[in-house]
């Protein structure tokens, strides 16, 4: 293991925990241009579709970022109480809300995710985690709040002998905001995924396309990926 104590190199490095969706996508790009050396880490838990760490492979290629996706499969029968980990659940659709979208919550996740990450910073030496929680989130997903985050964040602090920073960059920041700051990047958001359903096309009826597609239209762009119905802006 490097010895991020005496290696200047290690402070420079990051894992960013990517899923291939836009959020960590621009964090990924984001690290980038800070001119870290990035090690992208991606995840498959049993979600019900593998479109996303399809899309994070392929970008990681092209862009020859180090990428590792972990098989964790088998914690599934600890998840499996909702509808991104058992495709016998009916996907909600709509905007999203508390009312209608609480069976997307996956128990636990990002905290064992992060876990992971930070076991793997330690691991090579880098110093920081990065991910992609967001102000939209806090409401629906309670693993993305920023008090989870800062209790995380101290706990990264503590764990090992070599403390590890979590970078959650747009944490108080809105979807169209996140999207704003990619596009001033010239980020391409065709090299991501979204949809909850992995389909050839996006659904653009769950809550996710939706929350997508009104960070473009609040952006007044439009989103270059293909849709079975692309709803109009303010149709509900």
């Amino acid at each position: 293991m490097t010895d991020s104590t005496t290696d200047p190199a290690a402070g420079r490095a990051t894992v960013v925990i990517y899923s291939g969706g836009m959020d960590s996508f621009t964090v990924l790009h984001r690290a980038l241009r800070e001119g870290l050396e990035v090690h992208a880490l991606s995840f498959d838990y049993g979600q019900r579709h593998s479109r996303e760490l399809e899309v994070a492979t392929q970008v990681c290629r092209e862009l020859g970022v180090p990428h590792q996706v972990v098989d964790i499969r088998a914690i599934h029968g600890l998840i499996d109480n909702s509808a991104l980990t058992d495709a016998s659940r009916a996907m909600p659709e709509g905007d999203y809300g508390e009312e209608n979208l609480t069976a997307t919550v996956v128990p636990n996740r990002n905290m064992i995710l992060l876990s992971l990450a930070i076991a793997k910073a330690v691991n090579i030496g880098a110093r920081r985690v990065d991910y992609g929680a967001h102000g939209g989130d806090h409401v629906l997903y309670p693993d993305c709040r920023p008090e989870f985050v800062e209790a995380m964040n101290a706990v990264a602090g503590i764990a090992n002998f070599e403390a590890v920073e979590l970078h959650a960059p747009y944490l108080r920041a809105s979807k169209a905001e996140i999207l704003a700051e990619g596009l001033a990047m010239g980020l391409d958001y065709a090299n991501t995924w979204t949809c909850y359903l992995g389909e050839e096309l996006a659904c653009g009826t769950c809550g996710s396309c939706r929350e997508r597609l009104a960070a473009f239209a609040a952006n007044g762009a439009v989103d270059p990926i293909g849709y079975v119905k692309r709803p109009t802006p303010g149709e509900h």
